[in-house]
Parts: C-alpha cells; structure tokens; sequence
C-alpha cells in the first residue's frame, strides 16, 4: 500500500476505529505481560501455572489475526507495524519462556543443558527473521518454533534427559530445513478437520493442566496424535502443492 495513501486513511479513520485497532495490538502485546508471568512461575518451580500462561498466550496469538484483519489494523494505523509486535511476543512465548522452563525443570543434560537450549534460541532468532518465514500462500517454512508444545511433552512424558536433548537438537536442525507446515487459522485444506482437532487437542491440554503435578502419561500419548496430524498434513501438502511464491520486499 502507498505510504501516502495509508497516512491519509489512518487521518480519515474515525476515533473508534482507530481505537479499535490500538486495541488489538494492546491485546497482541498483552501476551509479553503473560510471558512474564510464565517466567515468574518458572522461578517458584510452578510450572503449571507457567504451562497455563502459555496456554493463554497461544490463545491470544490464535485470535489476535482474526480481531486485526476485522479491525482493519493496517489501513487504520499504518505507522504501527503489528506484524512485528506479534513477532516479538511470539519470539518469548514460544521460544524462550519454553527453552526456560525445559532448562530450569532439570528436563536437559546437566553438563550440556546451557549448550542444548542455547540452540532454539538461536535457530529460531533465524527462523523468526527469515524473510520465507512466512509464505505469500500461508505456510509456515522450516520448523515452526513450536517450542511451548515441546516442553509441554517433554515435561509430561518424562523422557530420559538424553533423549529430551535430542529431540531439541533435531528441532533446532529442522528449523533451518525448508519444508512448509501447516498455518493452521489461513491454511484452507481440511480446515474444518483442523480446526476441530486442535480444540479436542486444547482440551486434552486443559485436562493435562488440570492434572499437575502427575500429568497422565497415557493422556499426552493419546493427544500426540493431533501433533502426528499436524505434521502429516504439513507434509503431504509440501509434496502435492507447488512451491510457495518468494517475499518480495
């Protein structure tokens, strides 16, 4: 959009709607404020209530494009930049405030854990500032720093700390691997089946919550399949739709 253009609609736009649009970016930015709480939580060992923050969080992030785009956010204040707003609230909530909680609750090698954790942050630094992070047609490429999902299984699973290492490592590796997954609230392919997975999924994640301090094991393996989904999904539409129009900018 023309700057010009875009300066004389945000001065056309009417008080309310413009107050709207400040809204859903308080609301986008909201998430650092629960960020913080989780890493306070973190610190008194109240890793449930961190988990519950980051729930929250992701909930904010899965409405908060909804709430922009009937807002007109873009048009109606054009000198603020949501989009990256919502990177930089993305970036702690799904990345460090995680890779936190997986270091402090001992889920990593005692010698390498600092190493270990230090690589989705770095990878994900990467990935967040990638210019094909996001595609014009609405995919996500390379691992798409799901990390709060992560720590969430690896904390429930109990997993011996070696393999919990790994399974960081070769995400971390994977951000950097362009295959195309999934966005789940743009991608029209199966929506519908998506979109009531990953409710019963929330809802297997509440139950979970609900469940602190001895989460059921045999739960998470049972919500893992909505992850199996995602990545199926994510894969088979890597190989049968042609490759993502580049970002020009």
């Amino acid at each position: 959009m023309d700057p010009t253009r875009s300066a004389l609609q945000s001065v056309a736009a009417p008080p309310i709607a413009r107050l709207k649009a400040w809204a859903v970016h308080l609301y986008t930015a909201s998430g650092a404020v629960l960020a913080l709480l989780a890493l306070d939580a973190i610190a008194h060992d109240g890793y449930a209530a961190a988990f519950g923050w980051l729930a929250l969080a992701m909930f904010i992030d899965c409405t908060d494009g909804t709430l922009a785009r009937r807002a007109r956010v873009k048009e109606v204040v054009p000198e603020f930049d949501g989009s990256k707003l919502d990177d930089i609230v993305d970036y702690l909530n799904y990345v460090l405030v995680p890779v936190v909680l997986v270091l402090h609750a001992g889920l990593l090698p005692a010698r390498t854990g600092i190493g270990v954790a230090a690589l989705p942050l770095l990878a994900s630094a990467y990935g967040f500032c990638s210019s094909e992070a996001k595609t014009p047609d609405h995919f996500f490429t390379g691992f798409p720093s799901y990390w709060n999902v992560v720590a969430l299984y690896l904390y429930v699973l109990v997993w011996p700390t070696w393999a919990n290492a790994a399974v960081v490592v070769l995400l971390s590796v994977m951000v950097f691997v362009p295959i195309r997954y999934l966005y789940p609230s743009r991608t029209q392919t199966a929506r519908s089946v998506t979109y009531t997975g990953g409710a019963l999924w929330g809802i297997a994640v509440f139950c979970l919550l609900l469940q602190f301090p001895a989460p059921s094991r045999r739960l998470a393996l049972i919500s893992l399949a909505y992850p199996a989904y995602y990545v199926g999904l994510s894969l088979w539409l890597h190989l049968r739709t042609p490759p993502s129009p580049r970002n020009v900018g």
